[in-house]
């Protein structure tokens, strides 16, 4: 009788096992999400990634140099930095992969990488604005601006201006801008950037950020494309002024409309376990708590979270979707406050003013 109950017993809790690992599976394959099927090869490209020594852009970093790339690795933190390195040139046998700080939070850091970097490069191929910080506790950069806004918008606003002459140069050349979900329900304000009026919320804040990643990327689309861009919902006036909440003025740029050869594209990546989540432990403890095991296994993975940055990057047949936003490989629509193309003209020349661009820029 007992051996049967046990027979009986192994062989439900045998069938249980089954049937979770199964769904645990299949779960994950949902959660994974998108993965780029692109064999293309890089031999010959130059792709830079910001902050390459972690997370997806360490994976993201990863694959370029598998597919044959000259890979640059613009990172904060050099002794890291040069550690990723190694370790992807040893797993790759791409011995083309080089490190060159760059600090999003100096406007002075990012001016010079890229004098270093157009004095010693030929060209450049992709880049990849991956870089980021999140809900962290509000700081003001060297440069006076709310650290989230300047390291996730305007520091990469700064780079891709420095050097879309190269891209121009190089093309057919891409800009990827890594933006988030976030982005849904998130405003751009204009006249308080700092949050010095209304207080400060490390939540807004990032919003703001990733909104302004997304926006940032449809000007440029713009700009380097012509006015028939992607997921356009109406068409711009002649003059923005025009427009009674734009504080812009004046007659929007004159475009050529085949285009430059650039082309831009942003991107949500997931949720994904990187240490982008370091700053919720103490802020958010009940929010650090449900992401702890096993809440984590329900996250991407870097790996995981690098495959729409990839797609972005080497897809081919995506210049007709400059402008445009992906997840999961896939094209998606953003959210309505993602496709006001108004605020994001705004942006442009705000965000210029900020970071001194001279008005040619």
């Amino acid at each position: 009788m007992w051996k049967e109950l046990t027979k009986n017993q192994l062989v439900k809790y045998g069938a249980v096992t089954t049937v979770t690992t199964i769904c645990y599976v299949l779960l994950r394959k949902w959660i994974a999400g998108g993965v780029c099927r692109s064999h293309a090869k890089l031999h010959g490209r130059t792709v830079v990634i910001t902050g390459a020594n972690t997370g997806i852009g360490k994976e993201t970093a990863w694959d370029m140099a598998m597919r044959g790339a000259r890979v640059i690795m613009a990172c904060r933190d050099l002794t890291r930095g040069e550690a990723a390195a190694a370790e992807i040139r040893s797993s790759t046998g791409n011995t083309n992969v080089v490190v060159q700080q760059l600090d999003l939070a100096s406007l002075g850091s990012v001016r010079q990488f890229a004098r270093e970097f157009i004095a010693t490069e030929t060209r450049l191929d992709i880049l990849i604005n991956n870089a980021g910080i999140m809900l962290c506790p509000k700081s003001l950069t060297v440069d006076g601006f709310e650290s989230q806004f300047a390291v996730n918008h305007l520091g990469h606003f700064l780079l891709t201006n420095l050097l879309l002459d190269m891209l121009k140069a190089s093309t057919p050349s891409r800009v990827i801008n890594v933006s988030s979900i976030a982005h849904q329900g998130g405003k751009i304000h204009f006249e308080d950037l700092n949050f010095d009026k209304k207080g400060y919320n490390s939540v807004i804040a990032y919003k703001q950020s990733k909104l302004a990643n997304l926006l940032f990327s449809r000007e440029l689309a713009r700009r380097t494309k012509g006015y028939n861009w992607c997921t356009v919902q109406r068409s711009l006036p002649h003059d923005v002024s025009e427009c009674p909440h734009s504080k812009v003025s004046g007659p929007i740029p004159t475009l050529t409309p085949s285009g430059t050869g650039v082309t831009s594209y942003s991107l949500h990546p997931g949720v994904i376990r990187t240490e982008l989540w370091r700053h919720s432990q103490s802020k958010y403890p009940t929010l650090s708590a449900m992401l702890s095991a096993p809440a984590w296994l329900l996250m991407k993975n870097p790996k995981e979270g690098a495959q729409t940055t990839i797609y972005c990057a080497v897809t081919e047949g995506l210049e007709e979707k400059s402008g445009c936003y992906f997840s999961d490989c896939q094209e998606k629509e953003p959210a309505p406050e993602g496709r006001d193309d108004l605020a994001a003209l705004r942006l442009w020349g705000v965000s210029a003013g900020l970071v001194g661009l001279n008005k040619n820029n």
